[in-house]
């Protein structure tokens, strides 16, 4: 328990509407997923069917890469469905982890079709195979381009609008999907000039770049599993709440994400000679400004201590022993 200490949080009425913002981003963060899967299925339909008539494997790299990707939608859109269900008593801060388990799903399925593509591409370096209908290769290769980079400009836009870093590696990732997808015009060239290899090559390079994206994506969704942010909001939040009136020191700021929603903990330092309901006031204030100048912020708790008292280090009360109990601290 610590003393002389208000705390606020968006219990205060600081919604501007009907519509709770954390359903609201959920409800746009399943739109955006839906209309991705239906865009990267149609591209993966049209590639397959090339695919089958022309036997080029780094086509079927690319084409398993994109069902992979259309079906990345599948654990984000529950993801995102569990996060409209808000908070309960047995999950008071609501379901935005499952958010962030479903990146961890998200790149296992990149990883898969990484695998099942590089092995692809080693048995036809192995026992090679011809390649018909370049031309056919050649079309699906630019409509895997383009299908790919209308994915990849959806979901970074509506990802950075909500805050939802599954979202926003899935679109970087999609991005990168659309170069792969060029790629496969090399294999076609290559095979056209007379180098049947080319094409079990170019399937090859396609499965080590989908193995980046892996590398990449997991370092940004472990990092949100593990309360990993960004130093530059804490700085932000440390900024913000330091400019609101009678705030003298801001001594510590902890937050962390829970999928697309960032939760924070601030200590505020002010006059000794205020009111417990002045010292409220400015702690409701503080709350109201990062509410207002950090869009990705959904919660803040507001902890105001004297200023001669200010900092943990005078909340911890030394290790100790009593009724018997093992040493220990409070």
């Amino acid at each position: 328990m610590v003393p002389n200490s208000n705390r606020a949080d968006d219990h205060h009425g600081h919604t501007h509407g009907a519509v709770d913002p954390s359903i609201a981003s959920s409800e746009r963060g399943i739109w955006a997923v839906k209309w991705s899967f239906v865009g990267l299925f149609a591209t993966a339909i049209f590639q397959i069917v090339v695919v089958f008539f022309s036997g080029s494997v780094a086509l079927l790299s690319d084409t398993l890469h994109n069902f992979g990707d259309a079906a990345t939608a599948v654990p984000l859109w529950i993801a995102f469905a569990l996060t409209r269900l808000g908070t309960s008593r047995r999950f008071p801060f609501g379901y935005g982890k499952a958010e962030d388990l479903a990146g961890v799903i998200v790149v296992l399925i990149i990883l898969l079709s990484a695998v099942v593509a590089g092995y692809q591409a080693i048995d036809r370096l192995l026992d090679p195979q011809p390649v018909g209908f370049l031309w056919a290769v050649v079309a699906a290769s630019v409509v895997g381009f383009l299908g790919n980079e209308a994915v990849a400009i959806f979901r970074i836009r509506v990802g950075t609008e909500i805050g939802s870093a599954a979202l926003v590696a899935d679109g970087y990732h999609a991005r990168t999907d659309g170069w792969t997808s060029l790629a496969v015009l090399l294999g076609a060239a290559g095979v056209w000039l007379g180098y049947p290899l080319a094409d079990p090559i170019v399937g090859l390079l396609i499965a080590g770049a989908i193995l980046v994206i892996v590398w990449q994506s997991g370092k940004t969704v472990f990092s949100r599993l593990l309360d990993g942010v960004n130093p530059e909001m804490i700085e932000g939040i440390r900024h913000a709440a330091g400019h609101v009136a009678g705030v003298q020191g801001v001594t510590e700021v902890r937050a962390r994400w829970s999928g697309h929603e960032l939760h924070a903990e601030v200590n505020v330092a002010v006059s000794p000679n205020l009111s417990v309901a002045e010292g409220h006031d400015i702690a409701r204030e503080v709350n109201h400004r990062l509410l207002h100048h950090l869009g990705y912020l959904r919660r803040a708790v507001i902890h105001v201590d004297p200023v001669q008292e200010a900092g943990e280090n005078h909340h911890r009360i030394p290790a100790h022993r009593h009724d018997g109990l093992p040493v220990h601290s409070h």
